[in-house]
């Protein structure tokens, strides 16, 4: 905890005055003064609306917990504020009746006219939804919304974007989402796939052409930088770029200006970077396949996106998903589901939302069972064995499961079957609240 500010802390927050209240009421997100202890003192209209009465605990009114985040595993604004001693945000889920929301929250010290800590100032920023090209971002498990949180952070800047994960984690969905949140939203947004592309071509296809530059140049072809034009210049598969290229991509992003194939005079080039890779980049460079300088160009702001496989939990809501946007009116038969979130899925969300599809196009129904799935998926999982006895009869307990891995295991199996999360709250006796944290607890650890 920083020194400083515990030292300027006053031992008891005073009485909010009108003036105070007046403040908050200005603010148009949600807003609310607390006590060091994570008290409420006071909260605008907007806060009031979403979470409720005064008087509780900020963890209790907004996240359902019955202590602070950093005690549930999440990071604690608050917390961090007083170690750092200055203003903090960090990113959130926040349950409610409508399903989880994603925010930032942000919270700063408001000191008093002896420059001593009052009050912490709480203003929660919630994250409008990230479109892609086909849909939204859809997940919750906790290194998916951090990739989202950091998409977010740097949406508004200028500042190059890396996208790091496996084939098939959506790298090109987050590069348009990172687009459409960025201040070049209404000029293009242009995909070039490095992969595959002859020196020659990647050249003339980035840069452009002029007349004659090469047998077939009938006339001059203007290059995807230009026609970028204020826009994203999204680079897929950027460690499959030539050596000889990437001398003229670095060229081009220190300078801004590029010349066509077979041109000598310079253009002005306007656009926001970024690029994606599945392959190692920092190996690449120390193999002296990929160049040092243009790594770390293009290398200001990684992005990694985890593969399916860590964020199993999240298979349930993409199908959902998947449904709902291309095959309204079909549903998976909870067996099917279960099948599912056994598998692997090396493609990643690729793969699945192919298998969703496939099945979708064999049922004749509206559900979708197992012998609808393709064969090495039908197979039955290997699941876990019951605790059995030994050979010479004795219970082994290296075989028991911890409790809360147990009871995260009962509840996907549980949501999986249920028709709605209102009936499942009351059938298992908990808030719907309650539930939604507990779901998104048992999907982060699936």
């Amino acid at each position: 905890m920083n020194g400083d500010m515990l030292l300027q802390l006053r031992k008891k927050p005073p009485p909010v005055g009108e003036g105070l209240r007046a403040m908050l009421d200005g603010v148009p997100e949600p807003a609310i003064l607390l006590s060091i202890d994570h008290e409420i003192l006071a909260a605008n209209p907007a806060y009031r609306d979403k979470y409720g009465e005064v008087g509780r605990s900020c963890y209790a009114a907004s996240r359902d917990f019955a202590s602070p985040c950093d005690e549930n595993g999440e990071p604690c604004p608050l917390r961090a504020t007083l170690e750092s001693g200055r203003r903090q945000r960090v990113f959130h889920i926040q349950h409610g009746a409508a399903g989880p929301r994603h925010v930032d929250v942000e919270v700063e010290p408001i000191l008093d006219d002896r420059g001593r800590v009052a009050y912490f100032l709480e203003r929660i920023h919630e994250i409008q939804e990230a479109r892609g090209h086909e849909g939204e971002l859809v997940g919750r498990a906790s290194s998916f919304l951090r990739a989202l949180g950091l998409l977010q952070r740097a949406a508004p800047s200028e500042v190059p974007v890396l996208l790091l994960g496996e084939s098939g984690t959506g790298k090109e969905l987050a590069a348009r989402a990172l687009h459409q949140m960025s201040t070049r939203r209404q000029r293009p947004f242009m995909p070039v796939e490095c992969s595959g592309l002859p020196e020659t071509l990647f050249e003339s296809e980035l840069f452009g052409y002029e007349q004659g530059a090469f047998t077939g140049a009938n006339k001059a072809k203007r290059g995807l930088v230009d026609a970028t034009a204020g826009g994203t210049l999204f680079l897929d598969e950027i460690g499959d770029v030539p050596l000889p290229v990437q001398v003229k991509l670095l060229r081009l992003l220190e300078s801004g200006t590029f010349r066509k194939v077979g041109g000598t005079e310079p253009h002005r080039a306007d656009f926001r970077l970024v690029c994606a890779t599945h392959r190692d980049l920092a190996a690449m460079v120390r193999e002296g396949t990929f160049r040092q300088d243009l790594y770390y160009r293009i290398n200001a702001f990684p992005v990694n996106l985890p593969p399916l496989r860590e964020r199993r939990g999240d298979i349930t809501v993409l199908c959902h998903e998947f449904l709902a946007k291309k095959h309204p009116g079909k549903r998976l038969a909870p067996e099917a589901l279960a099948l599912l979130l056994e598998h692997d899925f090396p493609g990643n969300v690729r793969e699945l939302k192919n298998v969703v599809d496939r099945m979708a196009l064999l049922a004749d129904g509206e559900e979708l069972g197992v012998e609808h799935l393709p064969p090495e998926l039908a197979a039955v999982g290997p699941g876990r064995s019951d605790p059995s006895p030994t050979a010479d009869g004795a219970f082994s307990v290296a075989e028991v499961l911890p409790l809360a891995e147990l009871e995260a295991e009962y509840l996907r199996w549980a949501e999986a079957r249920a028709n709605d999360r209102v009936s499942l709250a009351r059938a298992l006796g908990v808030s719907e609240r309650t539930l939604y944290r507990k779901l998104d607890e048992a999907r982060r650890t699936g």
